[in-house]
């Protein structure tokens, strides 16, 4: 009887500890996981600087971000490429920071205008190009994309729009401080860039 008395306290003693260490070690468990949900949001938080202000923001997603990050991209390129300035300097840091996020495409494009005078003929007449983007088409499974708008020229004596329509691909690449979103543009041309109106300027 004191045999089977103590046979059961060892079985109960036995059952008391598994429980305890797989209570105690699923405890562990779930403070790592805890731990780690924690500091896995804690990196999505971020100061970003606003004319040297400290405000926080919020990292989402990267797949969800994507394909606004395409579109800006698209966007940013045509408004750094065609808004252009009577000024030597001006022109080249436009074009100069509008051909990290493309590919030999549009360095062929600077080269082409370049070479038509387009550049010299903007300095000479004081004229002052602008862009405006009307809509752009991203298409996330073929990797391509159309961009639609309207460039102006503002001349002394008229002032031209005309319409811009081009298309390309992209392709994603490392982020870096010149291409903060990643993402480099292939195979650009333009497509329209047929003239809307002329309107002359009338001097009183």
């Amino acid at each position: 009887m004191l045999i089977k008395s103590i046979e059961e306290k060892i079985r109960i003693n036995k059952a008391v500890s598994i429980t305890a260490l797989t209570v105690s070690l699923f405890m562990v468990l779930a403070g790592f996981g805890f731990a780690y949900q924690l500091i896995k949001e804690s990196r999505k938080s971020l100061y970003v600087l606003d004319n040297g202000v400290p405000v926080l923001v919020k990292q989402t997603d990267e797949l969800l971000n994507r394909p606004v990050e395409y579109r800006s991209q698209v966007e940013l390129f045509h408004r750094l490429f065609f808004t252009l300035a009577p000024d030597d300097q001006y022109i080249k840091d436009n074009i100069e920071k509008s051909l990290y996020l493309i590919d030999d495409t549009g360095k062929k494009e600077y080269t082409n205008l370049r070479e038509k005078g387009f550049y010299n003929q903007l300095i000479s007449s004081n004229s002052m190009v602008t862009v405006t983007t009307d809509s752009i088409q991203i298409n996330s499974n073929e990797r391509k994309f159309m961009y639609f708008g309207k460039q102006m020229i503002n001349r002394k004596t008229a002032l031209i729009v005309r319409k811009l329509f081009t298309e390309g691909r992209f392709e994603d690449i490392v982020r870096s401080p010149n291409n903060p979103h990643g993402v480099l543009l292939k195979d650009w041309r333009i497509i329209d860039n047929s003239e809307i109106s002329n309107q002359p300027k009338f001097s009183y």
